[in-house]
C-alpha cells in the first residue's frame, strides 16, 4: 500500500505541478496542447467519417442482395491507362443492350435482371427549375433490384408502360418538396429535360453516401430515358439477381456463358464485358478510402510530433526551473522511480489535456458532418479509446527525456544549483 500511496501522492502532485507550469508558460504550453489537439482532432473526425461511410456503403449494398452481381461494359480497374488500346483494351467493349437483359433474364439460375441508365436533366414545374437533377432510367422490375424504397402516395410505373417508353415519372420526396410543396404532386405534369412526364408517385429512400445525400431526383422508364431524353444505351448497367436456391457463383457462370455465346466470343477469348460484385466493389472502396485515411493518419501524427517536440521544450524548462527542488526532495529521500514518476505524470496531463480539447472538437465536427452532408458520421468507442492512449502514450514516450534527466540529477549539485 505505501507504493501505491505514494504513487498516488505523485499522480495528484504531478497533475497539480502540469496545471501550474500551464499558467505559468501560457504560450509554449498553449502551443504544446495545440499540436496534440490538432493530431486528436484529425484522427477522431477521420474515424468518425469512415466509420458513417462504411456504416451507409454496407446499408446500400445490403439493399440489393448479398448475391446481386452487375453485368458492365467497362471492368473496374485501377491498370494504368494512356487511352491507347493497348493499355485500354475495354474501350472497345461494346455497349450492353436491353436485348441483353431479355436475355439474362430467361435463364433457370436467375431470379430478375434489370438496366439501369443515369443522366442530369433540368426538372420544371410552372415557375420553379431545378438544374442538374439525377434522373435514372430503370426496367419495370427496379424496386425488386433496389430494395429498401417505398412509394407512397401513387405507385410505380408497371412492366408495360416501362416497355411501351411512356412519358411517366416517379419523383423522391425532396423533389416533391421542392417542386410542389404541400400540394399533391400525383398526375401533375413536369418537364423533364423541356419533355413533359406525368408523376405517377412520390418515393422515399434513406440519404445514402453513395447515393449523395438527400437530393431531388426522379426515375422514368429506360426506354423513356433512351427516347425522350436522349440518354445513351452505351451507358447502361445491369444489374442480376439469382433466384435463393442458387449460389451466386452458379449464377455468374451462367450470365458469363450466356453473354459469351451471345456475343459468339471463341474459347480462350478474353470477355468484352465485365462481372462485378459486391466484394470487387468493397476492395475497391476500401483502397480508396484506405489511402485516404492514410494520408489523414500521417497529418494527425505531424500534429502529435509537433506536440510532442513541445512537451520536451516544456518539460526540459520545468526540469531546469526546478533542479534545486528536484534537489532537495532527493535529499530527502525521493527515489529515481518517484521523480520519473511525477515528471512523466505533469507529461501525461499536458498531453490529456490537448487530447480532450481535440476530442470534444472532433466530436462536435463529426456532429456537424451528420446534420450537413449525406455522411452519416458518427464517433466509434474505440476512435475516444485510440485517443485517450494515444495522448499518453505521446506523454510518456516524449516525456521520458526530460524525465529522466530530472530522475538521474545528482542531488549535490542540484542543492547547489541557482
Amino acid at each position: 500500500m505505501g507504493l501505491l500511496q505514494e504513487r498516488l501522492f505523485g499522480m495528484g502532485e504531478g497533475v497539480t505541478i502540469a496545471l501550474d507550469s500551464i499558467r505559468a508558460n501560457k504560450v509554449r504550453a498553449g502551443l504544446t496542447i495545440l499540436g496534440i489537439a490538432v493530431g486528436v482532432f484529425v484522427v477522431v473526425v477521420i474515424s468518425a467519417a469512415v466509420h458513417g461511410i462504411n456504416a451507409s456503403v454496407a446499408r446500400d449494398l445490403e439493399k440489393t442482395g448479398p448475391t446481386t452481381f452487375f453485368v458492365s461494359r467497362f471492368p473496374i480497374s485501377f491498370e494504368a491507362c494512356d487511352g491507347t488500346d493497348d493499355t485500354c483494351k475495354w474501350f472497345r467493349n461494346p455497349p450492353l443492350t436491353l436485348a441483353d437483359v431479355t436475355l439474362l433474364d430467361r435463364l433457370a439460375s436467375v431470379r430478375t435482371v434489370g438496366a439501369r441508365l443515369d443522366m442530369q436533366r433540368l426538372i420544371s414545374y410552372k415557375d420553379k427549375r431545378l438544374t442538374d437533377v439525377q434522373v435514372t432510367g430503370f426496367t419495370g422490375n427496379w424496386q425488386q433490384i433496389e430494395g429498401g424504397t417505398d412509394i407512397y402516395p401513387g405507385r410505380s410505373f408497371t412492366a408495360n408502360e416501362a416497355t411501351a417508353g411512356d412519358k411517366v415519372a416517379i419523383i423522391n420526396d425532396v423533389l416533391a418538396k421542392q417542386m410542389f410543396g404541400d400540394s399533391d404532386p400525383m398526375d401533375k405534369m413536369i418537364e423533364v429535360g423541356n419533355v413533359p412526364f406525368r408523376v405517377l408517385g412520390v418515393y422515399h429512400s434513406d440519404a445514402s453516401f453513395l447515393a449523395g445525400g438527400n437530393k431531388p431526383r426522379a426515375i422514368v422508364p429506360v426506354e423513356s430515358a433512351h427516347r425522350s431524353l436522349g440518354a445513351s444505351y452505351n451507358d447502361i448497367g445491369i444489374a442480376v439477381v439469382p433466384l435463393a436456391s442458387v449460389s451466386r457463383a452458379e449464377a455468374i457462370d451462367d450470365v458469363i456463358a450466356t453473354m459469351r455465346a451471345r456475343r459468339t466470343l471463341r474459347p480462350g477469348t478474353d470477355n468484352n464485358f465485365a462481372i462485378i460484385t459486391q466484394d470487387q466493389l468493397f476492395d475497391v472502396y476500401n483502397k480508396i478510402f484506405g489511402a485516404f485515411f492514410l494520408v489523414m493518419v500521417v497529418l494527425s501524427a505531424v500534429g502529435l510530433i509537433v506536440g510532442g517536440v513541445g512537451v520536451i521544450a516544456i518539460m526540459m524548462i520545468s526540469v531546469t526551473e526546478r533542479t534545486r527542488e528536484i534537489g532537495v526532495r532527493k535529499a530527502l529521500g525521493a527515489t529515481r522511480g518517484t521523480i520519473l514518476w511525477q515528471f512523466l505524470v505533469e507529461a501525461v496531463t499536458l498531453t490529456g489535456i490537448g487530447s480532450i480539447i481535440g476530442l470534444v472538437l472532433g466530436t462536435l465536427m463529426a456532429i456537424l458532418i451528420n446534420q450537413l452532408t449525406p455522411i452519416a458520421a458518427s464517433v466509434p468507442p474505440m476512435a475516444v479509446v485510440a485517443a485517450l492512449l494515444t495522448s499518453c502514450f505521446t506523454g510518456v514516450l516524449f516525456g521520458m527525456l526530460p524525465a529522466a534527466r530530472a530522475a538521474r540529477l545528482d542531488p549535490v549539485t542540484a542543492l547547489r544549483y541557482e
